[in-house]
């Protein structure tokens, strides 16, 4: 495994480790099966098992793209929402960190 692989392993797993009530994983969960979201479409999923705003999705995802680096954003028009999507590069990676790491 690369050094940057590894960094990023090490920052999902202490990312996942905060997690006290199953939120952030719900957020990664989603992210990896969806393939591309955007801050409403992420809020919709999570809004169904935990109450929460939208502003607390919005942050999580910015922590997500800009301190673990497994994001990519775009927009197709300056119109719409910005777009994230999990980098190709990262989705097994992501996939064994939730594996290996216990649930809340």
């Amino acid at each position: 495994m690369s050094q940057l692989r590894a960094e990023i392993s090490n920052r999902l797993v202490k990312f996942l480790d905060l997690d006290t009530d199953g939120r952030r994983r719900l957020v990664l969960e989603a992210i990896l099966d969806s393939g591309e979201v955007t801050v409403s479409s992420l809020y919709k999923v999570i809004k169904k098992k935990f109450e929460t705003s939208r502003k607390v999705v919005a942050s999580m995802i910015g922590y997500i793209y800009s301190k673990l680096g497994i994001l990519r954003a775009y927009k197709k028009s300056y119109r719409l929402p910005t777009i994230y999507v999990l980098r190709e590069q990262y989705v097994d990676l992501v996939r064994s960190v939730l594996k290996s790491s216990a649930g809340p």
